[in-house]
């Protein structure tokens, strides 16, 4: 049983559980693995569940065309998916990664998997050609002479591509090998005996390569060698190996170095000439050009870091004699990189549209972002514009960044966010791009319906037409689709109203299902709600009244004792002496209900009524000379309405000497019926007169004191039909009067000429446009119908001339000659 010491376990477990926390595993896998070879066990690695896998969307996403992994959602095994081949993903690097990403919906979380690809022993060493031609001079060579080989290459890399040569058994020539100054593994053929052409003109060997794998993978080339007797010294280079460091913006036609090899022969024999070797892979040579004759190596191509960091170029020196002899160097080149590439972006997952309920770190977006450039070149750093939006970047782990909400979002505010996301590397001068990311906004019902104003006033004349629309409801909702459908009705528990108003449920019109009578009904007092379409819905209310204005559609009446009745008066009468009064009422109010008296012209001269007392008395004085006679008085009763209405009262007047009226007073105690002298009958009038004058203006200054005493007096609000204040127009100007708080008191003069009234005003009243009219719709305060306004405004005033004055909510007037107010 193996077991491990203590320090390196907890060391293993603390590792282990490190790399949980940062979000990122590392697997290893050899490589040509079958499809199916296990991997690991993600889902446990990843702290997941199996059964999460499915309903939390597991998926991955690979950075290469193909998908080399796959995992198992039934139980969470990370397994190879297809054919792996390490040479052909990462060539002769040693480290050979394959990054895979998962994303976990649902919660939204993001992973970083690396698996490493293992090599295998899966390639043999290989020649670049089947066999190498050395020619070589007799006896002029030496004993201890070194002739470079070509070695083979090895796909593989560690052990597996670390190569030993073997030659085939020979009396001339052994192996040498030894490591050059850049500690790659050369073969070097040693001239062990000198050569004799007439011995041996050709010599053929054999070189093996094997490699360090298991099992053990072996390639082999044919060595032929002629042997010359002339030219004996080949071109010799004053190192075997150049560096050469060159940046990757270096331009086509730049000089890399010049080369140099001499050669101890004359004539022919010394002159030399450069070339790449046979071993020099095709992209060098599309890279680097030599001139042949001088040995000058120059750039022809592009350099680019990302795709080749390093090159090596084997170079040849070949003499021009009969038998040409070869020199050998390399030229190793490193490039510099520079910073040439813009780095990248892209939007790994993004969850829009977002509820405008989106608590502050709501995930909206996972951003990746890369820079193919090395060093700092490669280090990036990304921001967020505009800054003001309420939204922030977060970074995950390493350029992976993490788009959440900063803030609280309202959607009626903004409906959607445009944000630019900018990557910037640190290189100089810094290079960056950017992308457009579009956030909407989706509405949840957070709104209520409100209307423009918390009550309404409406006024409508009485006699409206059955179903007559006298108003518009509107309420506003700032959200949008059903979350902003409004619909209106109007709230009954209050007050019945289902036979008066109606509400149209779409468009909010306020309907008048009846002719409306002033008589029986002066206001409606109600709520009109308005709710949303919403889930949950909201509602908002507003308070509605709704005044019956009155118009003249009631004549006035008279009652019975104005009807036509015979009156006996005792002649001689004195001017102004009172016959008799006409009592008329009329069912409207204010100005269409203000009656006046006036004889109509048929009458004769000898009467006189009072304008607005309709008392008949006489206008000059009646001697016996006007006895025996019967006059008829015709009294035209007249309201201030328009259109004007009237009534006719006729009243019949006989008058009589004292001798007739006693007689006429025997004859009526004969018919059984009460006599009363006409003297005590007069003078019962008059203390009836001066009674009802006293009384009348007892009674007004008892309402005067009553009303200054209890202006503080709350009155509780009207819902539903109920009194109100009303205004009234006429020919003579416009006044209002409630028949709450205004009272009109008439005082009766001893005179039938000039009449003053007294005139109680409420401040509570409609509010007038400019021409006097009321203006339909006007909001009255909420508490008008609640309070009394402690303030009382008398007016003493001539009845036949029109008032105007100052109260506390503003100055009124009836159009026309100033009276006195206080």
């Amino acid at each position: 049983m193996l077991t491990w010491p203590k320090g390196l376990l907890q060391l293993l477990l603390l590792h282990t559980a490190w790399k949980m926390g940062s979000g990122q595993l590392h697997y290893s896998v050899l490589e040509e693995s079958q499809h199916g070879t296990f991997v690991g066990r993600i889902a446990q690695d990843l702290g997941l569940e199996v059964s999460e896998l499915v309903p939390r969307m597991f998926r991955m996403l690979s950075k290469g065309e193909k998908d080399y992994f796959e995992v198992n959602l039934q139980n969470g095994i990370l397994f190879v998916n297809s054919r792996i081949d390490r040479e052909e993903l990462c060539a002769k690097n040693a480290d050979c990664v394959l990054h895979v990403e998962v994303i976990v919906e649902k919660p939204l979380r993001f992973f970083h998997v690396e698996v490493e690809i293992e090599d295998i022993n899966d390639n043999a060493p290989i020649f670049s050609a089947r066999e190498q031609i050395l020619s070589i001079a007799e006896l002029t060579t030496a004993s201890g002479t070194l002739f470079p080989l070509e070695g083979a290459s090895d796909a593989d890399i560690g052990t597996n591509a670390l190569l030993t040569y073997k030659l085939s058994p020979s009396n001339n020539f052994i192996l040498d090998l030894g490591n050059d100054e850049d500690e790659s593994k050369s073969v070097v053929l040693l001239l062990k005996v000198p050569l004799d052409r007439e011995e041996s003109p050709v010599h053929h060997l054999v070189l093996t390569a094997t490699d360090g794998g298991e099992p053990k993978l072996t390639g082999t080339v044919q060595l032929v060698i002629n042997v010359l007797d002339v030219n004996d010294n080949p071109p010799v280079f004053n190192q075997s190996a150049y560096r050469v460091k060159l940046l990757e913006n270096t331009v086509s036609g730049s000089l890399v170095i010049n080369l140099n090899a001499t050669d101890l022969d004359e004539g022919v024999n010394r002159e030399i000439s450069y070339f790449f070797s046979n071993k020099a892979p095709p992209h060098v040579t599309k890279v680097f050009s030599i001139n042949s004759d001088i040995g000058e190596i120059r750039m022809i191509g592009k350099l680019d870091y990302e795709e080749s960091k390093f090159y090596e170029l084997p170079i040849v020196a070949e003499d021009k004699g009969s038998s040409p002899l070869l020199g050998h160097c390399k030229v190793l080149i490193e490039v510099l990189d520079m910073n040439d590439n813009i780095p990248e972006m892209s939007v790994n997952s993004l969850s829009v549209p977002l509820p405008e309920d989106s608590p502050p770190g709501t995930v909206v977006a996972i951003i990746s972002a890369s820079d193919k450039d090395s060093g700092i070149n490669g280090q990036i750093n990304c921001f967020l514009w505009p800054t003001g939006v309420p939204f922030k970047l977060d970074s995950t782990f390493k350029n992976y960044y993490s788009l959440i909400v900063g803030a609280i979002l309202d959607r009626e505010q903004v409906a959607e966010y445009r944000m630019v996301v900018t990557v910037e590397d640190q290189g100089v001068p810094p290079l960056s791009s950017s992308l457009t990311i579009l956030v909407p906004i989706s509405d949840i019902n957070d709104n209520a319906p409100a209307f423009i104003q918390p009550s309404y006033t409406i006024f409508v004349k009485e006699n409206n037409p059955p179903g007559a629309h006298i108003f518009t409801m509107s309420a506003a909702d700032p959200d949008i689709a059903e979350n902003g459908l409004i619909t209106y009705w109007i709230d009954e528990k209050l007050w019945p109203l289902s036979s008066y108003i109606s509400v149209h449920s779409e468009s909010g019109k306020l309907y008048a299902l009846q002719s409306l009578d002033y008589e029986e009904l002066k206001l409606l007092e109600f709520h009109v709600r308005a709710k949303d379409a919403g889930m949950p819905s909201l509602c908002g209310n507003a308070t509605v009244q709704v005044f019956v204005m009155d118009e003249n559609d009631n004549a006035p009446s008279l009652s019975r004792s104005s009807e036509e009745n015979l009156i006996l008066l005792v002649v001689p009468v004195m001017p102004g002496h009172i016959v008799g009064k006409i009592h008329a009422l009329d069912a409207d109010s204010g100005y269409n209900a203000w009656l006046r008296y006036e004889l109509i012209e048929e009458s004769n001269g000898l009467w006189s009524v009072g304008q607005y007392s309709g008392e008949v008395s006489t206008k000059y004085s009646l001697d016996e000379s006007e006895a025996n006679k019967i006059h008829s008085v015709l009294v035209l009763v007249k309201d201030h309405g328009k259109p004007q209405l009237s009534a006719t009262a006729t009243l019949s007047v006989s008058l009589v000497t004292s001798g007739q009226t006693i007689k006429m007073d025997i004859n009526l105690q004969r018919s059984g019926e009460n006599f009363v002298p006409l003297v005590d009958s007069i003078n019962v009038y008059l203390i009836i007169a001066i009674c009802s004058v006293s009384s009348l203006f007892l009674l007004a200054a008892l309402i005067y004191v009553a009303l200054r005493c209890h202006c503080k007096a709350k009155e509780p609000m009207v819902y539903g039909p109920g009194m109100a204040t009303l205004v009234c127009t006429s020919e003579v100007g416009s006044w209002s009067y409630s028949n709450r708080h205004s009272h009109i008191l008439a005082g009766v003069s001893a005179e039938a000429g000039v009449k003053s009234d007294l005139m109680i005003f409420s401040p509570n009243i409609p509010v007038f446009a400019d021409n006097g009219e009321l203006t339909n719709g006007v909001d009255v305060p909420p508490d008008s119908a609640k309070k009394l306004v402690p303030a009382v405004h008398f007016c003493l005033y001539d009845s036949t001339m029109p008032l105007q004055g100052k109260g506390i909510h503003g100055v009124w007037s009836w159009h026309g000659h100033p009276g006195v107010c206080q």
